[in-house]
């Protein structure tokens, strides 16, 4: 391997959840876009990207090629939801390209229930996403949200076959430990999120060896979108952390 000093920002990829596209991070590149390099891609079977999830692993492993064919050696890993999961699936599967780590509205947990995520995949194929958009819309983002309608808009234009994928390959997600995460991360949770409760994400916080938990007040599992501000401001805080100068002496 060539040995190379990177100068500049470290870049941000950012990981959509379910079922999104990587329109949810329109506030996150308007506001980092214009300092640093930020990669928010559509994931296999989501927005323009084709194909299907046949894993979590081939999720990661599609964020890894990414990386290497953009040339971004580490990153900041961004995932909300379901992107969450496939972020910690990616620390876990190559760690030293992970710079840093941002998990909002998610868990680490194993997924509990099999059945009812399988049965949720054959209904989506069934029904489309609209059935599912009108269940849960309202756990999504708080009902008058300005943030609804782009929400409402993501979900209804999915894919139902991608998003079953998905649900299949969620399925039979491991649990992340979280212990050996060595770099700066947080934990960002709305106090209205239906999905991912406040307790639940203090747990991950917890869990995390370096982690700051931000609780985002009356926003549901987008907070992102929901209170941009405040989503920025943790994932400044995550970027000042993971590029902070490391103090030491020259040894002469």
């Amino acid at each position: 391997m060539i040995a190379v000093d990177d100068i500049g920002p470290v870049p941000l990829l950012l990981v959509h959840g379910h079922p999104f596209d990587r329109s949810m991070w329109r506030p996150q590149l308007a506001r980092f876009g214009p300092r640093r390099r930020v990669l928010a891609p559509d994931l296999r079977g989501y927005g323009a990207t084709g194909g299907a999830t046949p894993s979590w692993r081939a999720l990661a492993e599609d964020l890894v090629a990414l990386l290497d064919g953009r040339a971004v050696p580490r990153a900041v890993v961004v995932g909300l939801s379901m992107g969450g999961q496939v972020a910690m699936e990616l620390h876990r599967i190559a760690p030293r390209r992970v710079a840093g780590l941002l998990l909002a509205a998610t868990t680490p947990a194993a997924e509990p229930d099999r059945a009812v995520r399988l049965a949720a995949a054959e209904r989506l194929e069934r029904e489309g996403t609209g059935p599912y958009t009108d269940e849960v819309l309202d756990r999504m983002v708080v009902p008058g949200s300005p943030a609804a309608a782009h929400v409402e808009a993501m979900m209804r234009a999915a894919d139902p076959h991608g998003a079953a994928a998905a649900q299949r390959g969620r399925a039979d997600r491991p649990a992340y430990p979280l212990h050996d995460v060595a770099v700066p991360a947080a934990v960002v949770v709305g106090t209205r999120d239906g999905f991912t409760s406040v307790e639940e994400a203090r747990r991950t916080a917890d869990a995390l060896p370096d982690a700051e938990l931000t609780v985002v007040d009356g926003v549901a599992h987008l907070p992102n979108l929901e209170a941009p501000d405040a989503f920025d401001a943790a994932l400044q805080r995550l970027l000042d952390r993971v590029e902070r100068p490391v103090s030491g002496t020259d040894g002469a």
